[in-house]
């Protein structure tokens, strides 16, 4: 849906030049979120910028599902392109409802029309448009005016939406609702998302790709599984932090670690889809209650049985993972030797 090919911007002031972005070369798929990550001055808002002609690149090209944008009508291109920003950037004098269908609006829909795609879009970002459709931005909380801002960039239904750091000036409580609400709506409809932030925690949490950038060039570019596992750069696990090993865990699934089918053990007790993650399997079993023998079986697409995991190699498994990434300084055994179920 969107390449950038060689793309780099140079700005010059007071007779220096900064290279603010430098030979990036990325590829975005239909209904990808893609999570741009990087510090301050990494290149990655100006990158996103580009993308919609915000800023003018000084040399590569950037292309939307096959067409150069440089081709394209520049007004036409950006409301074709949703787009949030921290802070919503809500009309005052506009009420929610006519702030959510801005593009609509345009774009030269009837007002009725307009009317009912804001009702549906304030629904599906957790706001009742009974409650909420004809209040003013000042009458809403930091995160209700982010809600809407995001109801605003899907109002003309655009295959893309790009987001600058939309959750970046709300509280930690109202950022973590936000980002839980971001991944329910993707699930819905699953538009190509290019996403700006320099939290790693939410790019983790939201990214199908994580794109690290540093001083204007991508470091790594990957599924976030990789740079966990593959980092490649000190500078991947350094910015990852401490939490590398925690996070693995999260992207580490059953099917990886099951052992193939043992006849002689019979199928009883708690068959966990093997598409679970090891922490989610480890809330399952809890849920599950007592042990039932020494281990449980791990079901295939379907739900039949087609692996088996002790609960001594699932202990280990954590615990040398957390081992390895320097989390706890014991050894696997040592640590996991009264985590056993018994």
């Amino acid at each position: 849906m969107i390449a950038l090919e060689h793309l780099s911007k140079v700005f010059t002031s007071h007779g220096q030049t900064v290279a603010a972005v430098d030979d990036v070369n990325l590829e975005v798929g239909e209904g990808e979120l893609h999570v741009l990550i990087g510090p301050s001055g990494s290149g990655k808002t100006t990158t996103m910028r580009m993308i919609n002609r915000l800023e003018t690149p000084t040399s590569g090209r950037i292309t939307i599902d096959g067409r150069d944008v440089r081709t394209l009508d520049v007004v036409e291109l950006r409301r074709s392109i949703g787009y949030v920003i921290q802070q919503g950037g809500l009309l005052p004098h506009f009420t929610v409802a006519e702030n959510v269908a801005m593009v609509p609006r345009l774009l030269g829909w009837k007002r009725q029309q307009r009317r009912e795609r804001a009702h549906e879009l304030l629904a599906l970002v957790g706001l009742p448009p009974e409650r909420f459709a004809d209040r003013y931005p000042r009458q809403l909380s930091g995160g209700q005016q982010q809600r809407v801002g995001v109801a605003r960039a899907l109002a003309a239904d655009p295959p893309i939406v790009l987001m600058d750091e939309p959750f970046g000036a709300v509280d930690p409580i109202t950022r973590k609702q936000l980002q839980r609400e971001l991944r329910r709506i993707q699930g819905e409809v699953k538009k190509t998302i290019v996403f700006v932030t320099h939290d790693i925690a939410e790019a983790f949490l939201l990214g199908d790709r994580i794109v690290l950038m540093s001083e204007g060039r991508v470091v790594q570019n990957g599924p976030p599984a990789d740079l966990l596992r593959r980092p490649a750069a000190p500078y991947v696990t350094a910015f990852i932090g401490e939490d590398r090993g925690l996070r693995a865990l999260a992207y580490t699934s059953l099917s990886e670690v099951a052992m193939a089918v043992p006849n002689a053990v019979p199928v009883t007790g708690a068959i966990l889809p093997g598409t679970l993650s090891l922490v989610e399997a480890g809330r399952e079993l809890v849920a599950v209650g007592p042990a039932n023998g020494d281990g449980f079986w791990v079901g295939d697409e379907v739900g039949n049985p087609s692996g088996y995991v002790t609960y001594r190699q699932f202990a280990t498994e954590i615990a040398e993972r957390l081992a390895a990434e320097g989390v706890v300084g014991e050894s696997a055994e040592a640590v996991m030797a009264d985590a056993v179920p018994r």
